[in-house]
């Protein structure tokens, strides 16, 4: 007969695992704060690196940022810190993430995801510094050169610190979360979703997508679209190979995993 037990006898373990969770995201969120008080105090200094970009695509002594509303800058580098400290804080709040996860995972599945863990801040490192270093000063001259002279008018660029601040984020954003494709794919593919023969059959398809993609996530300016759009196409055939690589590992670990209990059944007899 059916019996419905008691929930006091399940209590235990769901509580421990809540109790486990909140002290993981407590810990994350102190690193947070941390982080966020240290990137506020140098505030200054970060945003002097990130105007930097701009500051080289203007003439010599030419460049400014300007601020329309009297707490617009203050709001920015509250932004700014908020921005840096969430990157300099990453590894902890990942570190605590794979700590939560971690025991419920077999030791076959720790070592399947553990070069994601670490394929991901290197990724988005990659492609905030594309962004950061070839795309934003290429983009920005592209953007200065329509000033000049109009109808008798000097039509001069004065970009405010928030507008500014939101366009580097956009850029950094962009670049960096699209350039964990290969992350998503391989994922994908160990969990069964997709196939490595699905991708190649549809790689016409995904070029456009990728080039929809750029398309959308960059200003409209047809530089940034190619810079993201190469590296993501390069992405994308370096993930089918890691396919490739995946499912002859797996097929090896399924392989031996099959010969050590046929040679457990044949000891046991």
């Amino acid at each position: 007969m059916f019996e419905v037990k008691d929930l006091d006898e399940t209590r235990a373990p769901l509580l421990d695992h809540l109790i486990e969770l909140r002290t993981r995201v407590i810990r994350a969120l102190l690193a947070l704060a941390v982080g966020f008080g240290v990137c506020l105090y140098f505030a200054d200094d970060i945003l002097g690196l990130l105007v930097l970009p701009l500051k080289q695509a203007f003439p010599e002594g030419q460049g400014q940022l300007i601020f329309t509303k009297l707490p617009e800058v203050f709001f920015v580098e509250l932004k700014v810190a908020l921005f840096a400290g969430f990157m300099v804080s990453f590894p902890v709040i990942a570190n605590q993430l794979w700590a939560f996860v971690a025991p419920g995972l077999y030791a076959r599945e720790k070592k399947a995801f553990l070069p994601f863990l670490i394929a991901t801040p290197v990724l988005f490192t990659a492609g905030a510094a594309l962004a950061y270093f070839v795309v934003m000063p290429t983009a920005f001259r592209f953007f200065l050169g329509y000033g000049g002279q109009t109808g008798g008018l000097t039509v001069q660029a004065l970009p405010s610190a928030g507008d500014y601040l939101g366009l580097v984020m956009q850029f950094i954003l962009a670049f960096g979360l699209t350039f964990l494709l290969p992350v998503l794919l391989l994922l994908l593919h160990r969990a069964g979703i997709i196939t490595r023969e699905q991708l190649v059959a549809a790689r016409r398809y995904v070029i456009v997508a990728i080039f929809a993609i750029a398309a959308v996530v960059t200003p409209p300016d047809p530089g940034s679209q190619i810079i993201l759009a190469v590296p993501l196409l390069l992405l994308f055939e370096a993930s089918l190979v890691l396919m490739r690589l995946q499912e002859k590992a797996v097929a090896a670990d399924k392989a031996a995993r099959e010969a050590e209990q046929a040679a457990e059944r044949a000891a046991a007899e």
